[in-house]
């Protein structure tokens, strides 16, 4: 059994407010793009099983330069020599353009401090982003010291920064300052004020200086809505909150770093911290692209280029060696696909009304985002099991070979997929399905065959008449003379197959369209003929010609008719 008693609430509930309403609670979206910062290459990376190497390293970042992300964590470049490298690879061989920023991070300690500014050296922007501990679990198991402890470290490795940083500013460089109150959630907010505020002082902090306080969650251990509060009670009391850029670090350790964020960005946030597809340690890192997208599907632009997300996919997958999970958000393999047949209904009625209304809003059920924009193909939206309807089917039809089935066959056709999917126990693909429908439709040959006709049309005022002549062949066995005139080659078959037992089925409607296949244009024809115990029967024909098509879809629809009685009188 489970015993949940050896476990505590572990994070500080800023002091109680009589009367005070959270402006947070007050906001129900989020109005501008965050900064924000990719910690792919540091966080991401030391997540690894096999870290990344430098070919790779660099490849991940110009594929974040390509998106737009303009602050980029690249190492801890102290912490060994092929970060050292690294960091020293994008300084020399010119990687780094001018309009982005690179971080690095560092322990608040002397040594590691002295080597991560060699590591820098020639660097044009820079941030320093510097951090220790200062929960309350830490400063008794890990330091063993108080809140001026954990203050004392901060500041004394703040000043040190701040003055070897003096010398390559005046030469150029561009060297801006972050501090992490590593487990900011695991301290009391009064206590993470006064760190944050006296490392400020101690960086010499302004309006037109400003220092990034990065507040992380390290591991998760409240609901999101408790660190938002966290968040904007820790903002409201931070002395000289204009010198500073209040930026956020969530983990995932609770299955809640999109909320965290989403709610830390409406309590005051500036900047995240983030990694691709959520990558880190234990549960991963916030997931910059699944926080990006939800603003863009409101409305608001991330001001992140995630068009390419299938490119960005393969990039990622290569470098970390893992695979995206498929129901991973915006770019898992499902995450646009619908099996469901009500589902299915919907986003065919929905893709039908975009292209009729030519709305310039995105309005398809089921489908939050045009899969369009990031990349992806219409062709997987929906996919056929035992559990599709009527309207998958038809999208298929329509969407991946041109076959615009009338809605009055869309239930005939779709028990028939039906059948097939349980009869095989499996998702039945596109092309099977097709091939279904040609076996089904264009290629029943049985019992009726026309093995000759001839057409002949004439006119007069306005008026025309279109007399038909042919040959049937029955059951492969004998052949039948035939012959009929009629306002329109339907009709005209029809009076020509009287008599033949043909003339049984009621003519109910038509439907005909032009079909592209590869450079070739044929003309597609739909019969809806009713039988005299009153059962619906398709036949579908194809020809260059349309008439012939006309005839080809009579006649399929015919053998089809004798087909499901015979079936019935067995």
């Amino acid at each position: 059994m489970m015993d949940a008693t050896k476990y505590q609430i572990g994070y500080y509930p800023p002091p109680v407010e009589p009367g005070h309403v959270y402006e947070w609670m007050q906001k129900d979206h989020i109005e501008t793009a965050p900064a924000w910062c990719s910690v792919d290459l540091r966080d991401g990376n030391q997540a690894l099983v096999d870290p990344m190497n430098v070919e790779e390293k660099l490849l991940l970042f110009h594929t974040l330069v390509d998106i737009g992300v303009k602050e980029i964590e690249v190492g801890f470049p102290s912490a060994s020599e092929t970060e050292f490298h690294f960091l020293r690879t994008l300084i020399k061989d010119g990687h780094i353009p001018d309009d982005v920023t690179i971080q690095v991070l560092v322990q608040a300690r002397p040594h590691l401090i002295r080597r991560t500014f060699e590591a820098i050296e020639g660097c044009k922007h820079v941030i320093f982003h510097f951090y220790n501990s200062t929960s309350t679990l830490q400063r008794k198991v890990v330091f063993h010291t108080d809140v001026e402890g954990v203050q004392k470290i901060a500041t004394d490795a703040a000043t040190m920064i701040y003055e070897m940083s003096q010398p390559m500013i005046a030469a150029g460089a561009d060297i801006r300052y972050e501090y992490s109150p590593e487990s900011f959630m695991g301290t009391e907010m009064d206590a993470a004020d006064q760190i944050c505020d006296a490392v400020m002082t101690a960086l010499h902090a302004d309006e037109n200086h400003k220092v990034i306080l990065n507040l992380p969650t390290t591991v998760e251990n409240c609901m999101p809505n408790q660190f938002a509060d966290e968040l904007e009670y820790f903002i409201r009391n931070l002395p000289g909150r204009e010198r500073a850029i209040i930026s956020l670090h969530p983990h995932n350790d609770r299955g809640t770093g999109v909320a965290t964020a989403e709610m830390g960005l409406l309590a005051g946030a500036d900047r995240i911290e983030a990694t691709l597809f959520g990558n880190g340690e234990r549960t991963g890192n916030l997931d910059m692209v699944t926080v990006a997208m939800n603003m863009y599907t409101q409305g608001i632009d991330p001001e992140l280029d995630f068009s390419h997300l299938n490119e960005i996919r393969k990039v990622y997958e290569k470098v970390t060696k893992m695979q995206i999970g498929e129901r991973q958000p915006y770019v898992g393999e499902l995450v646009f696909t619908a099996f469901s047949g009500s589902h299915q209904d919907a986003i065919n009625k929905g893709m039908q009304y975009m292209e009729k209304s030519h709305s310039d809003k995105w309005e398809v059920p089921y489908l939050p985002i045009d899969p369009a924009d990031v990349g992806r193909d219409y062709e997987p939206i929906i996919r056929i099991n035992s559990q599709s309807g009527k309207g998958g089917t038809a999208f298929i039809m329509a969407h991946n070979f041109g076959f615009e089935l009338p809605k009055a066959m869309h239930p005939e056709f779709s028990d028939i997929v039906q059948a097939e999917t349980d009869r095989i126990g499996h998702e039945l693909k596109p092309e099977a399905i097709l091939e279904l429908f040609k076996r089904e439709y264009l290629q029943i040959n049985d019992p009726y065959r026309l093995i000759n006709r001839n057409f002949q049309e004439t006119h007069q005022d306005d008026t025309s008449a279109v007399s038909f002549s042919g040959t049937l062949c029955c059951e492969g066995k004998r052949t039948i003379p035939i012959s009929g005139q009629g306002n329109g080659p339907i009709d005209a078959f029809f009076n020509a197959v009287h008599g033949q037992d043909l003339d049984r089925y009621t003519f109910v409607d038509y439907k005909e369209h032009a079909i592209n296949t590869g450079s070739d244009s044929q003309a597609v024809a739909y019969i809806h003929l009713r039988i005299p115990d009153g059962t619906d029967v398709f036949g579908v024909g194809m020809d260059h010609n349309i008439s012939m098509a006309s005839i080809k879809g009579v006649l399929s629809a015919i053998n089809r008719a004798k087909k499901l009685e015979a079936k019935k009188g067995a």
